[in-house]
């Protein structure tokens, strides 16, 4: 339990980017998910159309915090190897 006021503050602000961090993890999970259904679905238009998307949503979660930009740039480069691969 917090005794000092700027300790009860520093929880009320932990709390608050926690909500923050799982919503941001959540959106990158969700696009990895569907960006891996499109890649066995090998359907080459919608893996291009999506690519952007999903690397824009990874990009956001390491900006924000949520994910380390390492993290963020390692899995981008594995799913552009992929689709690199897929398309010969």
């Amino acid at each position: 339990m917090p005794n000092t006021k700027s300790a009860k503050r520093k929880v009320k602000k932990v709390a608050k980017q926690a909500i923050i961090n799982k919503f941001w993890k959540r959106r990158c999970k969700l696009a990895i998910k569907k960006m891996d259904t499109i890649l066995k679905k090998n359907n080459k238009k919608e893996m291009q159309s999506f690519y952007a998307k999903f690397q824009s949503e990874l990009m956001k979660a390491a900006k924000n915090g949520a994910i380390k930009k390492k993290n963020a740039s390692r899995r981008i480069s594995r799913v552009s190897k992929k689709i690199k691969n897929l398309k010969k």
